[in-house]
């Protein structure tokens, strides 16, 4: 199976998004080590593909492993978890998969690559990692309750 016809599923995702930044650090010496940093230069090499490209499809799956990279620095970073799109949010985004902050909310960094290739700098993997909350470790992912109440730190 070609990188194009790729099905993606959550539970793939980390390892996929791993694997490409291994040969892109190794082949083009960028420095994708999952920091925030880094999305600033996915940023610019979707921008190099969208100078040179002539055919979309020819850079796609270039685009759906960026796109996998971006959305496990917010795996890394703001708690998210990588998601299978129900039917209906995988039509809205264009996406089989996601990631979901523990706010119950789903994001699309593959969606957004893509975008950023098709509408240009108007759209960004690094404006999309300050969009999405992150929280620090030590905090827990919901409200503790107690008896049907929310606790809340005095």
């Amino acid at each position: 199976m070609d990188r194009v016809s790729r099905t993606l599923w959550a539970a793939d995702m980390s390892g996929y998004a791993s694997a490409f930044a291994s040969r892109a650090t190794v082949r083009t010496r960028l420095p994708l080590d999952f920091s925030a940093a880094s999305l600033r230069i996915v940023d610019r090499v979707v921008d190099g593909l969208r100078q040179g490209a002539g055919d979309p499809a020819e850079v796609a799956p270039v685009l759906q492993e960026l796109g996998a990279y971006v959305g496990d620095v917010l795996v890394r970073h703001a708690r998210a978890r990588w998601v299978d799109f129900d039917d209906t949010t995988s039509e809205l985004f264009g996406q089989p998969v996601g990631v979901r902050t523990p706010d119950g909310r789903a994001w699309n960094p593959l969606g957004k690559v893509r975008n950023r290739f098709e509408l240009g700098p108007g759209e960004s993997a690094y404006e999309l990692f300050l969009m999405v909350p992150r929280r620090p470790k030590d905090l827990p992912l919901s409200p503790v309750t107690a008896g049907g109440r929310r606790l809340t730190a005095a």
